[in-house]
This record gives structure tokens, C-alpha cells and sequence, in this order.
């Protein structure tokens, strides 16, 4: 891994939620950090670039990122949630889930994975979800999620011998913005055992510690941060 002056991330969904925990706990720690986010940026720290980019749109997130230069570890944390039991779910809610959190990170990932494995080191880390395993009402949600996993995963096995990691983190119902979303508002989220939500800068923490050279050993694995929400009952 490069020196830490030197590393470069670049986390999508900095400007809210999980992202902005994991952005802010890279520049704590002594990260470069550029955000790709729709939204306006919310952090202000030297070390922190915006880019205002619609994720969704894949020709513009490819162009976002053929303008970003070298990045050691690429965080994928964009996300929305749109819910809709069988029958009553309008496509255009699935097709922007999917364009959102699976064709914009194999966008991103097509142009700045090969120059980490050409270098001999990366990181990457999606941000996925414990709803992939399956839940009703928010089957189309669930796919995109559990698409991530596959993509990991495949991905993974491309790279392992050049130095470059990719896993997930999926963390169950956590303290966002998108818990006050109007399009869930007849989805209440399940307490986890732990009985309280999950925060994002312990889903943080976790990011951080995948992109650290201790971490050069995890691969291809799809880790839960669910308060004991896959406990046996």
C-alpha cells in the first residue's frame, strides 16, 4: 500500500448516512478523500474533494471517474431505498435501485480497478445490505444488494493474486436519512437484538479497517454488521 500521505480514496454517498461516516473517518485518519455524491457535500476538510455526479447515470459516473486520477481503495456506498410487495412495485423504482447500486460501481470499478491491480494494491469495499438474504416488499432492493455480493466476489477471484481486495459490508437497519424517507414510511425498520439501530460510524470503523494493510487477507467476503440479527432464535 502507498504511504499514508499518499492514499486516495474515493467513497460514493459522501454527502449523507454511510458514506459521510466513512468519508470523515478516512480524513481522520489521514486520507485523500473525493466524494461522488448528487447531493451538495456537507464535510469541509482540506484533504476532501467533491464531485457533483448523478451515480445513477452511468456515462456520467464513468466520466467521473476517468477524471479522478489513481485511487487506492474505492468505497461504494451510494444508495436509495424504494420498497413494493409483488404487483404494486413500479419499474422505474427497480431500474433506479439497480442502475444506482450495481451498474454504477461496475462503471467506477471497470476504469479504476485495473490501474490498482496494474500498481500491485487496492481496496474495495460495497456497501451491500442484511435485506439481500430476503425480505417481503423489498424484493427489488434486496436483488441489487445481493448483486453486490456476486460482483465482490467475481471480482475478487480476477484480482487476488495482484494485491487488490474487494468485499462487502452489510450492516442491518441503520441510523440514516433514508429511515425518514416518505417512499418507506409503511416499512418500518426491525430493531435488531441488540435493540437499537446501527450506526454508521461503526460501519465505518469496519470500512477502515478493510482498507488497512491488516486487512490484505480478507477477500471475496461478505461481512454482516447486524446486532445479532443473524443469531440463531
Amino acid at each position: 500500500m502507498p504511504n499514508e500521505a499518499a492514499r486516495h480514496a474515493l467513497v460514493t454517498g459522501s454527502s449523507s448516512g454511510i458514506g459521510e461516516a466513512i468519508a470523515q473517518r478516512l480524513l481522520a485518519g489521514g486520507w485523500r478523500v473525493t466524494g461522488f455524491d448528487v447531493a451538495a457535500p456537507r464535510i469541509e476538510h482540506a484533504a476532501f474533494t467533491a464531485v457533483r455526479v448523478d451515480l445513477a447515470d452511468g456515462a456520467a459516473a464513468e466520466a467521473a471517474a476517468r477524471a479522478l486520477g489513481p485511487a487506492h481503495a474505492l468505497v461504494h456506498a451510494a444508495g436509495v431505498l424504494r420498497v413494493g410487495a409483488l404487483g404494486a412495485s413500479p419499474a422505474a423504482d427497480a431500474e433506479l435501485m439497480w442502475r444506482l447500486h450495481v451498474a454504477s460501481v461496475s462503471r467506477l470499478a471497470e476504469v479504476i480497478v485495473p490501474a490498482m491491480a496494474e500498481a500491485g494494491h487496492g481496496r474495495v469495499v460495497l456497501i451491500g445490505s442484511r435485506v439481500a438474504q430476503g425480505k417481503a416488499g423489498r424484493a427489488q432492493y434486496a436483488a441489487s444488494k445481493a448483486a453486490l455480493v456476486a460482483l465482490a466476489r467475481s471480482w475478487a477471484a480476477e484480482v487476488v493474486t495482484r494485491g487488490v481486495t474487494f468485499n462487502v459490508v452489510s450492516p442491518a437497519a441503520t441510523q440514516t436519512a433514508m429511515l425518514d424517507d416518505p417512499a418507506r414510511a409503511a416499512a418500518a425498520p426491525v430493531l435488531p437484538p441488540i435493540g437499537r439501530l446501527i450506526r454508521p460510524d461503526e460501519i465505518a470503523a469496519l470500512v477502515d479497517f478493510l482498507l488497512s494493510p491488516g486487512a490484505a487477507a480478507i477477500t471475496g467476503q461478505d461481512i454482516a454488521i447486524c446486532g445479532g440479527a443473524s443469531l440463531p432464535r
